[in-house]
């Protein structure tokens, strides 16, 4: 069993604050880097979110069309 599967069972049921702490984290670093690097901090974050669980409420809609 991988480390990212340990982890993903620990996390299981509490996807929302795993969420929150992942933009919490992400905020950190931005602050840090003075947002130099917020567009790589942000597929970061979404990556992780999507690796861990994503808090049901929080599921990434395709945007409308237009």
């Amino acid at each position: 069993m991988s480390m990212m599967d340990k982890l993903k069972n620990m996390l299981k049921g509490h996807e929302g604050h795993v969420g929150k702490g992942v933009d919490k984290a992400g905020d950190y670093v931005d602050k840090r880097t003075q947002g130099q690097y917020s567009g790589q901090v942000d597929t970061a974050q979404e990556r992780l979110k999507d690796q861990l669980g994503r808090d049901p409420e929080q599921r990434r809609e395709p945007p409308p069309p237009t």
